[in-house]
């Protein structure tokens, strides 16, 4: 059995912030993640797009933001158990909870913090009767490494901001990209539409509108999709790869079973105090919460993060009393023995 002080339920941004600002505080921790990889939907959805709004970052890339905060965390000695899911979760009678995922890894801790997100997700498919069997073999329903497609034809269907996005970026790396919509206008951003249509007049882009891929043809590998178009009829377009952009559907998942309060497939957070649940030990930050005021950003779960370890803390420590440090006049102290401080200034005597 893996026994740490707070147990962490996804191991995204949130939830690896999590591990910082529990190390502070002297705390062990370590984090459950369905995921074969830490970095929740940044690693797994769009490791390659950029972010705008991580204070103190003007720009930087999802993946890179990971990385970051792998680093940043690695004094403490997070543990992971990655690609098992949280399945159950028992309170015992010493208080603590025992987590148990889905092939049966047991995890035992004072303090469970829920950080996954907005669950686990399932791509929205469009209705092609034999979709399912081009999948991995053309079909993707996520970009996570755009160099595949590099020099290849590349048909995108959606109308939303990802479509769009994708089909700007791919336009200077595959060597063919069609954009298929079954409506004129698009749900996008609005300079992310004007971009699709210079790069249309460019002939950088294939668009398609008011059309609908019906099918998909080739044998053990997508060689082309069929098209059924509003006034044109049906239309034939070679391609290398199919990739259907019409968003994730997000779930809980076994933890909606947990007796936790539930409100429009997010948790019931007490936010004026905590982020705790109705279950005392139980929290949950980042977009997995909700609460009047709700913001659903990055930004907010590293702050509920701080926040709701400062509560574990005396949960799990109720005689202590701890008196917060700032990072520049306490530095940052890893398990590994490593520490980090600013410089102290030397104050000589005037003699």
């Amino acid at each position: 059995m893996i026994k740490t002080d707070i147990l962490i339920i996804g191991a995204g941004p949130t939830g690896l912030f999590t591990v910082f600002e529990a190390g502070l505080l002297k705390l062990k921790t370590h984090l459950i993640d369905a995921l074969p990889q830490p970095g929740g939907q940044c690693s797994e959805i769009y490791p390659k797009k950029p972010i705008y709004d991580i204070p103190g970052f003007p720009e930087i890339l999802a993946g890179d933001l990971v990385n970051n905060l792998m680093e940043q965390i690695k004094p403490f000695e997070p543990g992971f158990t990655l690609g098992e899911r949280a399945e159950t979760i028992e309170k015992l009678e010493d208080d603590t909870f025992l987590v148990t995922t889905n092939k049966g890894t047991k995890h035992n801790a004072p303090v469970v913090a829920i950080a996954g997100g907005l669950g686990s997700f399932e791509p929205r498919k469009p209705p092609i009767p034999n979709i399912a069997d081009f999948e991995d073999k053309g079909v993707a329903y996520i970009i996570r490494d755009p160099e595949v497609y590099r020099d290849k034809r590349v048909v995108i269907a959606g109308g939303g901001d990802s479509a769009l996005d994708w089909t700007i970026f791919l336009a200077d790396v595959a060597s063919e990209v069609t954009l298929v919509h079954r409506r004129n206008e698009f749900r996008g951003a609005l300079d992310s539409v004007e971009r699709v249509g210079e790069l249309t007049k460019l002939g950088k882009v294939n668009l398609i509108t008011e059309a609908e891929v019906k099918e998909i043809k080739g044998e053990d590998h997508v060689t082309g999709v069929g098209i059924k178009h509003k006034t044109q009829g049906d239309i034939n377009v070679d391609t290398d790869y199919f990739i259907p952009l019409f968003g994730l559907s997000p779930k809980l998942g076994p933890i909606a079973n947990w007796g936790l309060e539930i409100e429009k497939n997010a948790i019931k957070v007490d936010n004026s105090y905590d982020y705790q649940t109705n279950i005392p030990g139980i929290y949950a930050i980042g977009d997995v919460n909700t609460y009047r005021g709700k913001l659903k950003l990055i930004l907010s779960g590293f702050h509920e993060a701080a926040i709701m370890c400062q509560s574990a803390y005396q949960r799990i420590f109720p005689d202590k009393k701890y008196v917060m440090k700032y990072t520049t006049v306490g530095g940052v102290e890893g398990f590994d023995g490593s520490k980090k401080e600013a410089k102290k200034e030397v104050v000589k005597a005037i003699v």
